[in-house]
Order: structure tokens, then sequence, then C-alpha cells
């Protein structure tokens, strides 16, 4: 992004302030930490999320027989509750939910969202057709504004505000976050020069090892993203809007270092149980 050199005389205890927020990482200098402080309090806030919940589950299977994984327990509360807190502990309070499968369960546990401080509405599909065509469901309510996008099955423990202000110096389309695992092949698989994302692949070839950077399904999308899915027929984020943004330079990376699991199968929910920490 464009940017101009700036003269400014701040007091000196101010400077000792800001100087306390500069680690060397993720904020570099003191000129980094004055435009990350300005950004907190002038750049426009994002205070939508979409989140997908009409999967079937099937790998998830008993558990998903009676209940749609979204609900499934960690810790007594379920997967959808955590990702709810995490929204509303960054100021997102307006979150639409495109339930599928069992949705009335959903509605029925989180109604409005009043009981849990924020404002939920929701948009059912009949029928699976995929991560694309659910997002366009929520056409309506993103009404043209930049959005966090997530995926209702993972548990995940990151910086909002940070990815946020990670989008919002870059030109990118969608900034998409990424973790690591031991078996990226199970998931998208992304590789980055410098922040951007040059390729990415849905679940790739077991012995064909891209890298070991995944996406992490959580997102900052810009409106424009829905332009890129076909208006009619089974869409999939993952297969076909991805690799166009990668084709056309507009899809970013950002690394985070908390906590993650897909809650995707009964071996990976044994050890949610055992390891998530929140």
């Amino acid at each position: 992004m464009d940017r101009k050199r700036l003269t400014i005389t701040l007091k000196k205890e101010l400077l000792l302030e800001i100087d306390k927020v500069v680690d060397g990482a993720r904020i570099r200098n003191r000129s980094h930490a004055i435009e990350y402080l300005l950004s907190q309090t002038l750049s426009p806030k994002i205070k939508k999320a979409v989140i997908l919940a009409g999967g079937r589950g099937i790998k998830m299977r008993p558990f998903t027989y009676e209940m749609p994984k979204t609900l499934i327990p960690v810790k007594n509360k379920p997967i959808l509750e955590y990702t709810i807190e995490l929204l509303k502990e960054n100021n997102i309070r307006e979150i639409h939910i495109v339930i599928g499968y069992l949705g009335e369960k959903i509605k029925s546990h989180f109604g409005n969202g009043s009981r849990f401080g924020v404002n939920i509405s929701y948009t059912e599909e009949r029928k699976e057709n995929g991560t694309g065509t659910a997002l366009l469901r929520a056409k309506d309510f993103i009404n043209n504004k930049t959005f966090i996008l997530l995926y209702g099955d993972t548990l995940i423990e990151i910086d909002l505000f940070d990815l946020i202000d990670f989008h919002q110096t870059h030109n990118g389309l969608t900034t998409m976050a990424l973790t690591s695992c031991d078996k990226p092949y199970e998931f998208g698989v992304v590789r980055l020069h410098g922040n951007k994302i040059v390729k990415f692949t849905e679940k790739p070839e077991k012995g064909k090892r891209i890298s070991h950077l995944i996406n992490a399904g959580l997102f900052i999308c810009d409106p424009q993203i829905l332009n890129y899915i076909p208006k009619k027929g089974y869409s999939m984020l993952e297969k076909d809007v991805f690799p166009k943004l990668v084709e056309e330079g507009r899809l970013y990376g950002y690394l985070f270092e908390g906590q993650w699991f897909d809650v995707s199968t009964p071996e990976i929910y044994k050890e949610v149980l055992k390891e998530w920490n929140k």
C-alpha cells in the first residue's frame, strides 16, 4: 500500500508506551508500532462474520447421527460456541450461520445469539452444494462489506485483530489463516512467496508434498469474492475460487502459532478432548 513519510513530535512518556508494542517480529519498529496503534482506532472495522455449518459430518459418525458436527461438545461447550466466543471477544457481533443437516438443532441452541452477546441470523441449505455455494447464500447479509469467513467445525486460537490488520495492509482480495501439520495432504496445501500464496492444492496426493502449510478454515474476505462463485450448481471455494485468486495474485497467507484443530474424525476428536486448552 502507498505510504507517506511524516515527521511528528511526541512526549517521551508516550514514546515509551509505543516502544513496548515493538517485538521485532509482528511489530518490527517504532514506525510500524505507531501505524499499528493508529489502525486500531482509525481503520475501518470488520463487523460481520459468516460461519459455514451445513456439512453432514459423515466422517464423525456415529456422533453425527443425532447432532450436527458443530454441536459436538468439547469440554462442555459445542465446537461452534468457541467460534462465536472468539468473534465476540474481538467485537464482531453480527454473525450469519449457513446451516443444513440438522440445522434446526443449531438454531435451537444459539437462537438469535442474545444469550451469547451477539446477533445471529441464519440461511438454510436444503442440500449440500459446496462451500462456495453456501457462502453465496449469505450475500444479502454480507451487503458489500468486508467480512470474516469461518468453517464451523474448526477450533482455532488466533489474534483476529492482527489478522484483520494484516489483511488491510495488503492488496489481496482474501487473506487465509495458515497453520502447519504432519499430514498436509488431508487439507488444502499452500505454497507461499513472502506473504502471497502462489499455489493452492486441495487435498493433494499423499506422495506429492507441496509444503507443510495448510488452510486453517478462517479467512478475511472482501465482498468481491462472491463474484468468483458460480451462481448455479455445486461450487467449492477450495477448488473453484482459491486457485483463481492465486492466478490473479489476490490470495494472501497469514501464519499464526495458536492451537488449531479440524474436528473431522473420531480420532482427532479424542486428541481435541485431551489437548484443547480453552
